[in-house]
């Protein structure tokens, strides 16, 4: 394996915003606490502990065992939760939607950055412990969004219609779903990847969700937490009641948004006067009545049944853990920049935020094609025409020059004429018409090397074509449409896991290309 970075802005992948985030958060500063980096987070870790109370941090270490008691966690998951009981345990988090098998690659790009910030942390503070974090997205109701996979460049497609949280989804029908993705990997039937389709299970798809994850990064020590819980929604009752009263959220949003586009750049989301909705079987509503007493009254005695939207949920998880850092891809923590006023509001104390890396992966098949198209990895982030271009500026010229040819063919000409003319003069109208007739089929031969050449051409500038579409999928990284799976073309997956670990590093910003051989 061969690994190599890119600055994001030579990519073309990257917006403006997230490229900000990623290389110069100082430029932020009003938006955010502090710059991600690794002397910060001693003043982190300090600002936290004043901020968290005995009462939540015991909590969240009651409702996390009761959450694995049935998952049986490994010896590195239970003790970390254990950890968490203590004032020296902090976490470091990252969280996504609930897409079917892990969804895009970039997925479990997240977690594994997660472990990795967490290791580098306890080798610069020793007396502390970190834990990595998942957080699962179950309240979020949009199916559509998460729905497929993309598997070897074939879209896999759960398709299911039950309306409200996503997590609350039955997994009734989705065996057929599971066996399509099994099948890719049938010529191993002994390999991990089945073992993982057997722990994707549950009654809903949270449950089958916090079991898959679990069972992908349990060896880590990753907590996958499903907050959707009425032990863990108690704590953010109050929070949830002061928006119904007070509507703060969209107050605060709405200052912290005139400082973006002060800054040149466009918000993200936008606040709602109230911005929590009301779950039940099948339904996801917007609560749209300011200061209702019943619903106050509701969120008092089942708070598991309110959740937090996009612009509120950031302050549900800070609220629930002694996190120092959120780690997400640059659209995501674009969200983030939004909420400091919400935290000041709540005084709640502001995360650390952490571009995950990025990576671009390069398998062999893919690395033969680009040497026989003459193409570097630097090569593959160029515009398509571009590398078309370049390819036939390289590879026409020479190549079909016929010059040499056709010298040959006039002093050919000259010497025979030159001959002939020591004999009569049938003889050079003889060789006149036989050189002719030579002219001709030289000029055929020509004609073909011309047209072969030209079919040579254009099978390149579809092969280019193919490889760009292959590594850059609806004209965007292959981490946000492709399946890690896909790189695990044998079925084992931790081996994978491991090679893109040992790759990562949470304080490189550039993109990240691993050539593997």
């Amino acid at each position: 394996m061969q690994k190599h970075t890119i600055h994001r802005a030579k990519t073309g992948q990257f917006s403006a915003l997230a490229t900000t985030l990623t290389y110069d958060q100082e430029s932020l500063s009003e938006l955010i606490n502090a710059p991600f980096s690794l002397e910060n987070i001693g003043v982190q870790m300090q600002n936290k502990l004043e901020n968290y109370s005995d009462e939540t941090r015991s909590t969240l270490v009651y409702e996390l065992k009761k959450q694995f008691s049935t998952i049986s966690p490994t010896s590195p998951v239970s003790k970390n939760i254990e950890k968490l009981a203590s004032d020296r345990t902090f976490t470091v988090t990252t969280g996504h939607q609930l897409n079917i098998v892990t969804g895009p690659a970039y997925v479990i790009y997240k977690i594994i950055h997660c472990i990795r910030l967490a290791e580098e942390l306890k080798m610069k503070y020793p007396t502390n412990d970190f834990v990595p974090v998942f957080w699962l997205a179950t309240e979020d109701h949009d199916i559509e969004e998460v729905n497929h996979t993309t598997l070897f460049g074939k879209k896999i497609t759960w398709i299911e219609q039950q309306g409200g949280a996503v997590g609350q989804y039955l997994t009734n029908n989705w065996k057929e779903m599971k066996a399509e993705i099994a099948s890719f990997f049938q010529q191993h039937p002994d390999s991990e990847i089945h073992h993982l389709l057997e722990k994707y299970e549950g009654n809903t798809v949270a449950e089958a969700s916090q079991q898959l994850y679990h069972t992908l990064f349990e060896r880590f020590g990753v907590v996958v937490i499903e907050p959707n819980v009425r032990g863990l929604k108690r704590l953010f009752s109050e929070t949830m009641k002061r928006e119904v009263r007070e509507s703060f959220v969209e107050q605060s949003v709405l200052a912290t948004n005139k400082k973006i586009e002060a800054l040149g750049f466009s918000p993200q989301a936008f606040a709602r006067p109230i911005n929590l909705f009301e779950l039940s079987t099948g339904k996801r509503e917007r609560l749209l009545e300011v200061n209702n007493e019943s619903v106050l009254k509701a969120i008092h005695d089942t708070p598991e049944q309110f959740s937090p939207n996009v612009m509120l949920r950031p302050a549900y998880q800070e609220t629930l853990l002694p996190n120092l850092v959120y780690v997400g891809g640059g659209g995501e923590i674009s969200y983030w920049i939004q909420q400091k006023g919400i935290f000041d509001a709540l005084g709640l104390t502001y995360p650390l935020l952490s571009v995950r890396n990025s990576l671009q992966v390069l398998d062999i098949s893919i690395l033969k094609k680009m040497e026989k198209l003459n193409l570097t990895w630097e090569d593959t982030f160029k515009p398509l025409l571009d590398l078309q271009r370049n390819y036939l500026q390289a590879n026409s010229g020479d190549e079909l020059d016929f010059t040499s040819i056709d010298t040959a063919l006039d002093k050919l000409s000259e010497a025979l004429t030159k001959q002939a003319t020591l004999f009569d003069q049938n003889i050079e109208k003889f060789v006149e018409a036989e050189h002719s007739k030579l002219t001709k089929q030289i000029e055929g031969i020509k004609a073909k090397f011309t047209k072969q050449r030209k079919g040579q051409l254009e099978v390149a500038m579809k092969q280019i074509e193919d490889l760009k579409t292959k590594l850059f999928p609806n004209n965007g990284l292959q981490e946000r449409s492709e399946s890690f799976f896909s790189f695990c073309k044998d079925g084992n997956v931790s081996q994978k896991i491991d090679l893109v670990k040992n790759a990562m590093d949470p304080f490189e910003n550039d993109l990240i290309v691993l050539l593997l051989d």
